[in-house]
């Protein structure tokens, strides 16, 4: 940040490998703390940014005093409470850290809330979990921007990957905030006229990887997966191993030339044939995490950590919605 720009902060709890927290980076804010319970994730994060403060422990353990104040509490709590691939037991699941978030709110007096979590949340069955919460975090002095289901997609990621995110600002600085646009549609250019843009294909995206141990098929494999991906699949720390997915998620991965039931440890040679399994390097490239980006552990670990994330291009868009808004209500302050 330039010397004399206002600071944004921003404190994350549920950090996973960094996602969310390394979107939130690239649209402005710095991390006063990250909380996560899972060692590897911790390893990962740390590793990055060695000058992050990862605070490594069960979140509700956690206690946010000393932190009250900071612009914007984030995090993506557990899915499994609301997961099509679970029990789906909302509230009574004891891994539902919604109530976590509203403690800290408390504590911390946040000037914006933003938290992610699975499509399935915004399911009928969870319509009064979600209104719940909604009331009381606007019960402690905010206004609920309400839930949006955000297509990574939309963003120039290439996997569809709805994700439900909620927004919330202290009520005096709501209006400056909305939701981002997608990045891809007809768009007026200088002259007029129209054109589509799109997220980029699995082919288009990994195909220097591909070819990078001189696959000789690696051209042809570009033309065939010239979809976006399948949502990708992390798994839980207790089930879900290194593959990418379900049986119909693996059905989508063989039409595009992918093996999806193996994560493999380097790319094709040059002589390999049959449908390549792809590395955890390039499942990350398809969650929209630069080739920098380091996963910490053994594959699966790391797998699953890439499986699991938020992909920081929604991040980045989400938060700098946010950091727009925050920034504005600075300006008029300062104005006055």
């Amino acid at each position: 940040m330039e010397e004399g720009a206002t600071r944004f902060t921003s404190l994350e709890v549920c950090a996973g490998g960094g996602g969310q927290a390394l979107g939130l980076e690239q649209a402005g804010f710095e991390h006063v703390a990250l909380v996560e319970i899972d060692k590897h994730s911790c390893e990962t994060l740390r590793q990055n940014r060695p000058d992050w403060t990862v605070i490594e422990g069960d979140l509700k353990k956690f206690n946010g005093a000393s932190y009250e104040g900071v612009d914007l509490l984030a995090g993506g709590v557990p899915c499994p409470p609301f997961s099509v691939a679970g029990k789906r037991l909302g509230a009574a699941d004891e891994r539902d850290l919604f109530p976590e978030v509203l403690r800290l709110t408390h504590e911390i007096r946040p000037n914006a809330v933003m938290i992610e979590n699975v499509r399935g949340i915004l399911a009928r069955e969870f319509d009064t979990y979600r209104a719940q919460f909604s009331s009381e975090v606007e019960a402690l002095g905010y206004r609920a921007m309400g839930w949006r289901l955000m297509n990574a997609s939309d963003f120039g990621v290439p996997q569809l990957r709805p994700r439900a995110v909620f927004v919330a600002l202290r009520e005096d600085l709501a209006e400056g905030f909305s939701w981002p646009e997608p990045l891809h549609g007809f768009e007026p250019t200088d002259g007029g006229v129209t054109f589509w843009r799109e997220a980029p294909t699995v082919g288009e995206v990994l195909h220097d990887l591909m070819a990078s141990r001189g696959w000789l098929g690696a051209d042809e494999w570009r033309e065939r997966a010239s979809k976006i991906a399948p949502t990708i699949v992390g798994g839980s720390r207790k089930h879900g191993g290194p593959d990418l997915g379900p049986t119909r998620a693996k059905r989508q991965w063989d039409e595009m030339g992918v093996n999806g039931r193996l994560i493999a440890n380097e790319p094709p040679g040059p002589d390999f044939e049959g449908n390549p399994c792809l590395t955890v390097q390039m499942v990350a490239r398809l969650q929209g995490f630069p080739d920098e980006w380091r996963f910490s552990s053994r594959k699966t670990a790391a797998y699953r950590q890439v499986g699991n994330a938020f992909p920081p291009p929604v991040a980045r868009a989400v938060g700098g919605q946010i950091l727009t808004a925050l920034a504005s209500s600075r300006k008029i302050q300062t104005a006055g």
